[in-house]
């Protein structure tokens, strides 16, 4: 069953579990950052133990989103790979951040499944967010919304 579209929703939080709100999409896009190096059809319903007609649908789905492309590794028969856009590639701080919420409230008594390794410093660290204008954390306690300026266009609201 279809849930309900956020579609009309004027919400950048509605917007964007329009593009990856449904069940499996987000586990896709993570192993699209290839962590695991799974970028083909099999590989990712492997890894994923996910239905192909429910695969494939998420996938089409992230492909008219602009957020994964298709591209050919053989011609005869035709097959493809599936790798991030630029926009699908900015989906990595929700990735991250769904990964830290994990390890804090759901990870079993051995700790977290996964280390992430920074391969700048060489250190295993968890990402973090800061304010991209003086680099403090950024959190819940720590941050308050306000309305954005608005103005009118063709009947919808948009940000100014």
């Amino acid at each position: 069953m279809r849930r309900k579209s956020f579609a009309d929703f004027d919400c950048s939080i509605a917007q964007t579990l329009e593009v990856v709100g449904e069940w499996w999409t987000l586990l896709i896009v993570r192993d699209l950052f290839g962590f695991k190096g799974h970028y083909r059809f099999e590989e990712l319903q492997e890894d994923l133990g996910i239905s192909r007609n429910i695969l494939t649908e998420r996938l089409d789905g992230l492909i008219r989103n602009g957020v994964v492309e298709k591209r050919a590794y053989q011609e005869n028969p035709p097959r493809y790979e599936y790798h991030l856009t630029r926009k699908g590639k900015d989906l990595f701080p929700i990735i991250m951040e769904l990964l830290n919420w994990g390890d804090k409230w759901a990870s079993g008594p051995d700790g977290p499944p996964v280390l992430l390794h920074h391969t700048t410093c060489g250190h295993d660290a968890r990402a973090v967010e800061t304010c991209s204008h003086c680099g403090e954390p950024f959190t819940g306690r720590t941050v308050e919304g306000r309305d954005a300026p608005y103005v009118e266009q063709k009947g919808r609201r948009f940000a100014s």
